[in-house]
């Protein structure tokens, strides 16, 4: 069994080693980020989840934006402490569907999540007509995810007992491992799983829901058609989509599809479906140029 901390771990920097379309990878870097201050984050936090199952949760998500903090000194991370923090709670002997639903949190829980929100200070952040993240909570941090989960796809994990990680992108990254045989290409084809389905938190907040819907059209003409990401066509278009969410100062950088997929890494780490040992780098040169 892979250590929890280990699967927060690998799970971040699987992610973040990825070719993924828009974000930061070893070949791609933005003005103030590069997949160095990933991997540094990732070793940052690691430590911090190996008591996950035996602190609360708001412990865990504050005490791992400090360590980022600490390590980077920016917001690297942040969605994907939030997502990381209950899946890590669950105990290991608890099934994770079932451990998620159970899991309840406080009003504390959300009190130490604002402040560890105003630490990281994410770009982008709107003012809420309930439950600002700059007053004090007075309502559980599930309860404050609920009433952002039409906003955010990260709260909407939350509101739903993570459905949409356990429904759709953890099955999405097991198929196209076993098709592939190596962990790049599922987190790719994972990522435009996501892309295609549910519109991109980050780019919505910052473009707007119709650019936002956009990148979500143009990544659902590849996820089904049939020259998909398996064909040097589909491939093609790939290039092409990562091009387009590049062209804006990467204003549309789909970060939040990023936290998601790590999310689906470190469940698909923590039952056993991917392995450390599994082999990671997709072998093609027809993907996105480096």
């Amino acid at each position: 069994m892979t250590p929890l901390s280990e699967c927060v771990r690998l799970a971040c920097l699987w992610e973040a080693e990825s070719r993924k379309v828009g974000n930061v990878h070893p070949g791609a870097r933005f003005a103030d980020t590069t997949v160095e201050d990933f991997r540094r984050s990732a070793e940052a936090i690691a430590p911090v989840f190996a008591d996950a199952a035996t602190q609360p949760v708001g412990v865990t998500i504050r005490r791992a934006v400090k360590a980022t903090q600490a390590a980077v000194g920016q917001n690297t991370n942040l969605g994907i402490i939030l997502l990381l923090a209950p899946l890590a709670a669950v105990p290991r002997d608890v099934p994770l569907r079932e451990g998620i639903k159970a899991l309840r949190t406080t009003v504390e829980d959300a009190r130490e999540v604002y402040a560890a929100i105003r630490l990281a200070n994410p770009g982008g952040l709107n003012d809420a007509a309930e439950q600002d993240v700059r007053d004090e909570p007075t309502v559980t941090l599930h309860e404050a995810m609920s009433l952002a989960q039409d906003r955010d796809l990260v709260a909407r994990q939350y509101a739903h007992g993570f459905l949409d990680v356990l429904a759709l992108g953890v099955p999405t990254l097991h198929e196209s491992f076993w098709f592939h045989g190596c962990v790049e290409a599922a987190v790719i084809e994972c990522q435009l799983a996501w892309l295609a389905t549910h519109s991109d938190s980050l780019i919505a907040r910052k473009c707007g829901e119709r650019v936002a819907g956009r990148v979500r059209h143009r990544a659902g003409e590849i996820v089904h058609h049939p020259d998909d990401m398996r064909t040097p066509e589909g491939r093609t278009a790939g290039r092409e989509l990562d091009a387009y969410l590049r062209s804006d100062g990467h204003r549309l950088n789909p970060g939040t599809t990023a936290d998601l997929v790590t999310a689906c890494l470190f469940v698909a780490l923590r039952e056993g479906i991917l392995k450390p040992t599994d082999p990671f780098r997709w072998h093609t040169d027809e993907w996105l140029p480096l």
